[in-house]
């Protein structure tokens, strides 16, 4: 998008958490720019990589600015919405890709570990979407929430249970939020993404990589564009609420191990 192409002070807002990185959260926003929305990019601690962020945002014509919190503090989130509110006059849509992820075998698992799973990937994602639904519920035109699950919850794999705990929680907390919210405004939808394999680790070898393709039906890699489609066809989607969506290749329903039967 280039500055003659700039959307008027009316278009929507979307916050997406998270997406100060080059990550998908980042993706996610720069799919939503090109469709005139104006970005409310967060960051935690990685102020650096944000500022460049909205730099580049900026010079692609798009009205981007960078918003800072702790999603597992309510004080630090409830007034970065506020900010988000007073700088823009709305928030419409509202992605939680803030979260973390790290290999941790059974034997080394602490409490502290699952607790900081919960505090950021659950309870950040309740705090954020409760914060926002709180503005959405004032506005007419109530809004959009879209949580960020996992594919895997379903079948975790070995070594990630304090992620696949707090993850394992989404699904129930997208529809108390759809319910809760909706009850208060019926414009307020929320649903959910549950990702396959988007960005390979740091480290992964090609014949790595090649066995997670070669684990998905359609026998493709995933990547963060198919996710920030799926994010745009919720928001677009005035009748669906509620509901948890995967976007993994039927990874999530197909086990590549087992023997076709003749």
């Amino acid at each position: 998008m280039n500055a003659s192409q700039k959307k008027p002070h009316d278009s929507p807002v979307i916050l997406i958490t998270g997406s100060g990185k080059r990550r998908v959260g980042n993706v996610i926003a720069e799919h939503f720019a090109a469709l005139g929305y104006r970005i409310a990019l967060h960051y935690h601690s990685s102020r650096d990589e944000a500022l460049d962020s909205r730099q580049r945002f900026l010079k692609e014509g798009a009205d981007c600015e960078i918003f800072s919190a702790d999603v597992s503090n309510e004080q630090e989130v409830e007034e970065m919405m506020q900010h988000v509110y007073s700088h823009f006059g709305s928030l419409d849509v509202l992605v939680t890709t803030a979260s973390i992820w790290s290999k941790t075998t059974w034997e080394e698992i602490t409490t502290d570990q699952i607790r900081q799973n919960f505090e950021i990937n659950t309870l950040g994602t309740f705090l954020c979407a409760r914060a926002a639904g709180k503005l959405m519920i004032e506005q007419p035109t109530g809004g959009s929430i879209i949580t960020i699950g996992d594919w895997a919850i379903e079948r975790p794999y070995l070594d990630h249970a304090p992620y696949f705990l707090s993850k394992g929680a989404i699904p129930t907390l997208t529809r108390v939020l759809a319910v809760e919210l909706a009850e208060r405004n019926p414009n307020i939808r929320v649903n959910c993404i549950h990702p396959g394999p988007v960005m390979f680790p740091p480290g992964t070898s090609q014949d790595e990589a090649e066995e997670l393709i070669q684990s998905t039906l359609l026998k493709k890699a995933n990547c963060p564009e198919m996710v920030a489609q799926a994010v745009e066809g919720f928001v677009k989607n005035q009748f669906i609420t509620g509901t948890c969506l995967p976007v993994d290749g039927g990874r999530s329903m197909h086990a590549p191990s087992e023997k076709r039967r003749k």
